[in-house]
């Protein structure tokens, strides 16, 4: 499953927001990572995961993750002999204490979460050296338990700090004469007083400083400096054994190393397995049925990315049939169709919960690729079509009996003719692979192979004639149509443009050689009684389908047929006009013309809710007695 197909499905919208449920580094990791698997067994164990998780949080428990601040550093030097400070030591003694929180609360939810308990098998709470630093870090810094000698070095330097302390408020009663101002400060480290430069010779002692001017000195008394120098031999004695101590602890970790590094592993996956959980609780999303089989079944599902709002979608592909054709007019929502199809199925084999009501199944996909929106390219230079041939090339090399191939707008962006037979021909490869396919389409010429192939079978989604708006409902079965002219209206375009595209599109339908007939309003032709075939030359209907048609009109009572012998010729007192309502020889049975074609003696008639066009010849506006009342 290559990024491009992720992407036009929008999995990485799904995969960034996972990413910000993570509370670690190392969990960020493994969501980054993160890809659908083709293979059932992972994927039966990630769900079993998140659901064992969202459980845990659904129940209102405080699951002790960590947020690792520093350890993965930390972690990666290990083995190169560094000596560590106390802030790093403290920093690991801190996420020692949360392992531990974490292994006993997963052993107390063992039963509940057995999963995902067993990740906490492999955690070590190291407890010789969680004794060792809780006992000489605290606070960020080493304790005085830390080691006898330290704790000495410090009772000698606490000793000395106040002897000079003692001593400095001596000698600034003894020189006061001397001093700028009354006070002692510090410079270099060193207890200093302000000696006007002229008295410099009457304190004896070391110049730390001067001020700006000159004419201030800051001067160590001598009998000062002599405290100062024993206090510096302690300081660098504390320091001696604060790094031996850091020095001992140090060697403490490395030993560990293998422990803590497992640790690591263990607590970013747990990490990660709860931020599928938490971001599955987002949309209130179920953990569906796995299939042996490549089927996908949706019970009330929604786009993830749309929001509560979204309209539920019910759909199943694979078992009755392995091809969807979906119809309907633009913004109706099949495109959005696909996409959800596509993605759920993609969250899903990524150990995902799914907004989705009870009984959705899914089977699991080797390829789940898509080939939606224009793909057009300036950079690569492709067309709108080449880049859907590029999509479909991919396809075919890979596509099998487990491939999910989602293809919006069958035939766009080449001539309809050749773009269609194109579309026939490679939906009937991909239904020879065995390959499941949701594809749209506005073509009839499409939507009449799905509805005689086996294996394949229409869908349209439901639009409102009335209020000319979406329903967003998917309904399985039945072609739908495009509205195209009544959504032109609805959208304000001039009413003589919208009269005009009518009445091309019709004459279109009528002579067979102008614009593809919309959606819902097949033109077909019917045959003559063999003995005058000649006289209906563009009809496209086989003898068979004609009889069929007959034998409707005839059954239905919508069309009645005329007692008594077959008329020969049509009565006619003045010319036909439109919306008359004519009685058809051929077929015994009476229809309404829609359009007159004058130049060939030909009329655009409804008849059954279909339009025929029939020659004149075969019209009358002589209606069998119980039709005219």
């Amino acid at each position: 499953m290559n990024e491009m197909n992720l992407k036009r499905l929008e999995y990485d919208k799904i995969k960034n927001q996972l990413i910000t449920f993570t509370i670690s580094s190392g969990g960020r990791s493994l969501a980054e990572q993160h890809q659908p698997s083709p293979d059932e067994a992972v994927v039966r164990e990630w769900l079993e995961e998140t659901s064992e998780a969202a459980a845990l949080l659904a129940a209102g428990s405080s699951v002790p993750l960590s947020a690792m601040e520093g350890i993965e550093p930390f972690l990666a030097a290990l083995g190169r002999g560094r000596i560590y400070n106390e802030k790093e030591l403290g920093q690991l003694n801190g996420w020692l204490s949360t392992v531990g929180q974490m292994k006993r609360y997963m052993d107390a939810k063992r039963q509940i979460a057995p999963t995902i308990s067993r990740y906490c098998d492999s955690l070590h709470e190291c407890p010789a050296l969680r004794e060792h630093l809780e006992r000489c870090i605290r606070n960020g810094a080493l304790t005085d338990q830390a080691s006898a000698a330290l704790a000495d070095a410090r009772r000698h330097i606490v000793l000395l700090e106040s002897k000079i302390e003692r001593k400095v408020s001596q000698t600034l009663g003894k020189y006061k004469h001397a001093l700028q101002e009354h006070l002692v400060s510090q410079r270099h480290g060193h207890y200093v007083l302000p000696v006007r430069r002229d008295f410099r010779k009457q304190v004896p002692g070391t110049v730390w400083d001067e001020s700006a001017s000159g004419q201030t000195l800051f001067i160590e008394p001598a009998d000062v400096a002599e405290l100062h120098t024993e206090w510096q031999m302690w300081k660098a004695e504390e320091e001696r054994e604060r790094m031996m101590v850091l020095s001992e602890l140090s060697e403490m970790v490395e030993s560990q190393g293998s422990k803590l590094k497992a640790n690591l592993e263990v607590m970013a996956s747990l990490d990660f397995i709860f931020a599928r959980a938490k971001l599955s609780r987002t949309w209130d999303g179920i953990r569906v049925r796995l299939s042996a089989h490549p089927v996908i079944k949706l019970v009330d599902a929604k786009h993830p990315l749309l929001g509560k709002e979204c309209k539920p979608l019910n759909v199943s592909i694979g078992r009755q049939w392995r091809q969807l054709i979906i119809t309907g007019p633009n913004s109706g929502g099949k495109t959005v169709t696909l996409k959800t199809i596509g993605l759920l199925t993609l969250m899903v084999q990524s150990g995902l919960l799914i907004p989705a009501g009870e009984g959705t199944v899914f089977g699991i996909f080797e390829h789940v690729m898509a080939d939606v929106g224009d793909g057009q390219s300036i950079e690569h230079s492709l067309s709108t079509f080449s880049a859907h041939m590029a999509n479909l090339k991919e396809m075919l090399e890979v596509a099998g009996g487990r491939s999910l191939l989602l293809l919006d707008e069958l035939a766009a962006g080449t001539d309809p003719g050749e773009g269609i037979a194109l579309s026939i021909a490679l939906l009937e490869e991909f239904l020879r692979r065995g390959s499941l396919v949701a594809a749209t389409t506005h073509f009839n010429e499409i939507k009449r192979f799905a509805a005689q192939t086996p294996g394949c079978t229409n869908a349209r989604m439901v639009f409102d004639p009335e209020t000319l708006r979406s329903l967003y409902r998917l309904e399985i079965g039945e072609a739908g149509d495009s509205f195209a002219f009544a959504i032109a209206r609805r959208f304000g375009l001039p009413e003589h443009v919208v009269v005009r595209a009518e009445e091309r599109a019709a004459a279109g339908r009528a002579d067979g050689s102008g614009e593809r007939p919309e959606a819902g309003s097949v033109v077909e032709f019917i045959p003559l009684p063999d003995d005058d075939e000649e006289e209906i030359s563009r009809g496209s209907m086989d003898a068979s389908q004609g009889e069929e048609l007959s034998q409707q009109a005839a059954g239905t009572g919508s069309l009645r047929q005329e007692p008594g012998a077959d008329r020969q010729q049509p009565a006619a007192n003045r010319p036909l006009q439109v919306g008359d309502s004519i009685w058809i020889l051929p077929l015994k049975c009476t229809g309404t013309i829609q359009q007159l074609i004058d130049a060939k003696e030909e009329a655009v008639v409804q008849v059954m809710g279909k339009k025929l066009t029939i020659s004149h010849r075969f019209l009358s506006l002589d209606l069998p007695v119980e039709e005219s009342h």
